[in-house]
C-alpha cells in the first residue's frame, strides 16, 4: 500500500548521517526492525530506496536515518525540510523484535544501528523486562549515530547495556577499541549462549559477525541477521 506523508523534522546525527522524521500516516502499522520504501519526486524507478525505520512503533512519527554519500538520492533526501512531501510503501521484513526473548545480544556497525535503535526504544516504551546488550562498532568516534541517546538509555535502564567500540580511536577515546571479536562478545556477554542475537550492517560485517556467533557456539535458531546492501 502506498502512503503519502510529510516531513516534520530533520536531525543531524553525525557529520554525514541524518535522520528524517515523517508524519505517521493513518492506518500505517509496523514492527520494530521492519523497513519501508521511500520515493522522492515523480520518478519511482530512479528515486526509490528502502530504509529500515529507526523509529519505534511506539513513537508518533516515522524516522529513517541515512548516511549522506553524495549520490543523487542521498542529496535529495538531505535537502528535505519540514513540510516536504514523500511517498512510501511498507512495512516489510522479518528482522523483527516483539519482546519474545528474555535475553538479546546485538551486534552492529555504522548505519546498521537503525533497526536495533527501533527495537531498543520499543523495549523501553513497552516496559519489557528483556536484557539487551549492544556491541556497536564504528571507525571514528564522531561516526557514532544516536550516541547521546544510547548513552542516556543505558543510564536510565539497568536492563540495557551499550558498548561502543572504535576501530580508529583518537588519543582521548576511553572506550573499547578494535573490531567486534569473539573475545569481546565473551567479555561483555558472558551469558552469550542464552541470548538471541540480532546482527545488522553492511553485508561483509554481518557475515563476519554471524561467523563469530557460530564459532563461539551460538545455536542457529538464536541468530538473526539483516544486511544493508549499499549506501546510495
Amino acid at each position: 500500500m502506498i502512503f503519502e506523508t510529510n516531513v516534520v523534522d530533520t536531525i543531524q546525527r553525525t557529520p554525514d548521517i541524518k535522520s528524517i522524521r515523517f508524519e505517521k500516516p493513518q492506518g500505517f502499522h509496523y514492527l520494530a526492525g521492519q523497513y519501508i520504501f521511500v520515493t522522492l519526486g515523480d520518478d519511482p524507478d530512479q528515486m526509490t530506496k528502502h530504509f529500515t525505520l529507526s523509529s519505534s512503533p511506539t513513537e508518533d512519527f516515522l524516522e529513517i536515518t541515512k548516511r549522506l554519500t553524495g549520490h543523487p538520492f542521498a542529496n535529495a533526501l538531505a535537502s528535505l525540510s519540514a513540510g516536504g512531501k514523500v511517498s512510501m510503501m511498507g512495512a516489510y521484513g522479518d528482522f523483527i523484535f516483539k519482546g519474545e526473548y528474555n535475553k538479546v545480544g546485538m551486534l552492529s556497525g555504522g548505519i546498521g544501528i537503525t533497526p536495533l535503535r527501533s527495537m531498543i526504544k520499543y523495549s523501553i516504551d513497552k516496559k519489557l523486562s528483556v536484557s539487551i546488550i549492544l556491541l556497536y562498532s564504528n571507525r571514528f568516534e564522531n561516526d557514532i549515530a544516536f550516541r547521546d541517546e544510547l548513552e542516556d538509555i543505558q543510564k536510565e535502564n539497568p536492563n540495557i547495556k551499550i558498548i561502543e567500540t572504535i576501530t580508529k580511536p583518537g588519543p582521548d577515546w576511553k572506550g573499547a577499541s578494535g573490531r567486534i571479536s569473539a573475545e569481546m562478545i565473551k567479555e561483555f556477554m558472558p551469558d552469550y549462549l542464552e541470548r538471541t542475537f540480532y546482527t545488522s550492517g553492511p553485508q561483509k560485517m554481518v557475515d563476519a559477525m554471524v561467523s563469530l556467533e557460530r564459532e563461539i557456539g551460538v545455536p542457529e535458531k538464536q541468530i538473526k541477521q539483516e544486511y544493508f546492501p549499499g549506501y546510495d
